[in-house]
């Protein structure tokens, strides 16, 4: 006789399994609920952004004009910076190592971008046991560096 009320189990009365059977009212058409809430504040709020940081073209094209000078020409680390993204060389200092400026990283595609390290520098470093430098690149501010060579 036990073994018969053991068998049989009671009916689940979980909140999950009430939800599941649960039919959920038919949606509203879209043009209704567009017009009861109108727009939602968080596309508003972006849209405000995107309009406050428009930048002419004009100064975009003054900082490339600004900037194209520097490209190509050497350099010399003057702050104290350590990389650690060299495999050859893992915590490398770079202070007083030269390299060639070879992009300036701060206007992208016409446009400005928030670059915090807008120079981007190529320098090779010689390891021993390889027969070619190492290249690597490092994005610089233009307070860690100065010019070197012919102005």
């Amino acid at each position: 006789m036990t073994t018969a009320t053991a068998s049989v189990a009671p009916p689940s009365t979980s909140t999950s399994s009430v939800l599941l059977r649960r039919r959920l009212p038919s949606p509203a058409p879209a043009s209704a609920f567009a017009r009861r809430l109108g727009p939602p504040r968080r596309a508003r709020l972006l849209i405000q952004v995107t309009l406050a940081s428009e930048v002419s073209s004009d100064d975009v094209a003054a900082e490339e004009a600004a900037a194209a000078p520097k490209i190509g020409r050497r350099v010399r680390v003057t702050a104290p910076l350590r990389v650690y993204h060299v495999v050859k060389a893992p915590d490398l200092d770079i202070q007083g190592m030269e390299g060639v400026v070879k992009q300036y990283v701060g206007v992208w595609k016409g446009k400005r971008i928030t670059a915090n390290l807008p120079f981007k520098v190529e320098f090779h470093l010689t390891v021993e046991g390889q027969p070619k430098p190492v290249r690597f690149f490092v994005h610089l501010r233009e307070d860690e560096f100065e010019f070197v060579g012919d102005e």
